[in-house]
């Protein structure tokens, strides 16, 4: 029962939080971390300890294929120069500059140590990328670089810390052409066992049709993917990536569409909840740890985290800003891609902030490892001043160098706009084609009407203009008044003729998803 209790007293206290973020418009990671350490001093709560095995392998699965199911692949693919460069490239250099930083700062600890730590730290974390970046309105290739990346990274990093693990108990160090091979040996089988877990879940949804089983199904998926490359010692977070993309590239066709409504809600329940539970976690975490290292002194250890903090951020602008120009040295890659501009560069190296990943792998470090409690220290240093530091300054920075894309009126984007005018113009045409049938075409041509106006409506969307945008509101306003009234006729028709509950949630349920589809369709929320 003290496990139970210590579940619900953290999703009560996640809830709180969460809504005290949105009172503050602050990030709510960053709120919840900090809410964590506040709880952990706090008397009479149970002592929770944040278990590094059920953080990688209970956590991160779901939480990596929720992010990868949502990945634009053609945005990705584009963008895949940009993303290796971080998720590998600036990973790597990372690493070694923090150790060289710590090795300086720490003469007693051995290389392999310092090595282990920059892998540790070297990692933005995509828990934490999301939470920060999902409700600021950043240019889309902003976004799908620093998404792509927080995918990708845990699977070099994770190769290096390993090796780096090895070397420091064992007392040597690895050649580098093992280590290189280590790392695509490591991606290549990840991406293959995500690859053959992703065509076992679809042919599965291929042959239940029901949304229960299939959500059920995506959940194992995702479990199955990572659990399977671990167990070969292969890169369980690219194997859960790939899962998640080819997934969510598949939606369209392999499930329904209730299956997609459903599957989407139940996944985004799933995404808050281990998300509060992680990030608060880290916090609760803090009081052991303290305990552990009291007799070093706080002036000492303060300084050596603020070091290695400043460290980890400056690390990433000396890679974004040489690499996105040095790149462009060759004609024919600034031919298709040219240099971003400078405020862009300094959003992307603003935003590596690092979560649950440094600190489980971290407190994962074995007994008897070198500096063992002083490297988790380090780590949850790291995590809370990137959070903190970076994660409530970023808003703020984007206003100031106004890298925020303007919204569009009424929440419809031109591109978005045409897309709903190719499907009502192709609504629109199937209905044209049926009045000619000698059964169907009375009943086709009173439906034109209707199909006629709403894609001649969307044609004036796609074609922009103020008035457009007076028309989109006008008949958002109608169209939700009058769900509002259908809604309050129904209830009072159920008071007074006795409907039935089944046939109430029936029709309750398809007002709800039209009420959905028209403020989804302006950008709004529902309520």
């Amino acid at each position: 029962m003290e496990i139970v209790h210590a579940v619900l007293w953290m999703l009560a206290a996640c809830i709180g939080l969460a809504l005290l973020a949105r009172r503050f418009d602050l990030p709510y990671a960053v709120v919840l971390i900090v809410g964590g350490m506040v709880l952990a001093f706090m008397p009479g709560l149970p002592d929770v300890q944040l278990d590094p095995d059920v953080a990688l392998a209970f956590f991160l699965p779901p939480l990596l294929m929720a992010s990868a199911y949502r990945t634009d692949w053609r945005a990705f693919r584009r963008n895949l120069r940009p993303i290796l460069l971080l998720a590998v490239g600036c990973v790597i250099f990372t690493a070694f500059a923090t150790a060289w930083v710590a090795k300086m700062l720490l003469p007693e600890l051995p290389w392999a140590a310092a090595i282990a730590l920059g892998a540790i730290l070297a990692p933005p974390d995509a828990v934490a990328a999301a939470a920060v970046l999902q409700k600021l309105n950043l240019p889309r290739r902003i976004v799908t670089v620093l998404e792509g990346e927080s995918l990708l990274n845990d699977g070099s990093s994770l190769v290096l810390y390993r090796l780096a693990v090895a070397a420091a108990l064992a007392g040597a160090s690895a050649p580098a052409w093992q280590v290189a091979g280590s790392f695509v040996l490591v991606a290549i089988g990840g991406v293959v066992v995500g690859f053959i877990a992703a065509k076992a879940m679809l042919w599965a949804i291929r042959r239940t049709h029901e949304p229960l089983l299939d959500t059920a199904t995506s959940f194992v998926a995702c479990y199955v993917s990572f659990l399977g490359a671990e167990a070969l010692h292969l890169s369980g977070v690219l194997a859960v990536v790939t899962t998640g993309i080819m997934i969510g590239q598949s939606q369209h066709h392999a499930f329904s569409a209730r299956t997609r409504i459903e599957a989407r809600h139940v996944w985004q329940f799933i995404e808050f909840v281990l998300t509060s539970l992680v990030f608060i976690l880290i916090g609760l975490s803090l009081n052991d740890m303290l305990d552990r290292l009291a007799e070093r002194g706080w002036a000492e250890l303060l300084w050596q985290a603020a070091v290695i903090s400043a460290a980890l951020i400056a690390t990433r602008f000396l890679w974004v800003f040489p690499t996105a120009y040095a790149s462009r040295l060759v004609p024919a890659v600034r031919r298709a891609d040219p240099a971003p501009p400078m405020r862009h560069l300094v959003i992307n190296s603003w935003s590596g902030m690092r979560g649950v990943v440094s600190l489980a792998v971290a407190l994962a470090l074995p007994q008897g490892f070198p500096e063992r409690d002083l490297i988790v220290f380090l780590a949850f240093a790291a995590i809370l001043v990137t959070l903190v530091l970076q994660g409530t300054t970023l808003t703020w920075l984007i206003r100031v160098l106004r890298v925020a894309e303007p919204r569009t009126g009424g929440g419809l984007d031109p591109a978005e706009a045409r897309a709903r005018h190719v499907v009502a113009s192709a609504q629109l045409a199937a209905i044209e084609a049926r009045t000619t049938d000698i059964i169907d075409g009375p009943i086709a041509a009173d439906l034109l009407g209707e199909y006629r106006d709403r894609s001649e409506h969307l044609g004036r969307s796609a074609a922009g203009g103020g008035a457009a945008a007076a028309e989109r509101e006008a008949r958002r306003r109608i169209r939700l008044d009058a769900l509002e009234v259908a809604r309050a006729a129904l209830m009072r028709h159920r008071r007074e003729e006795g409907l039935h509950d089944e046939a109430l949630v029936k029709l309750s349920q398809e007002l709800d998803l039209e009420e959905l589809r028209l403020r989804h369709a302006l950008g709004e929320g529902a309520t």
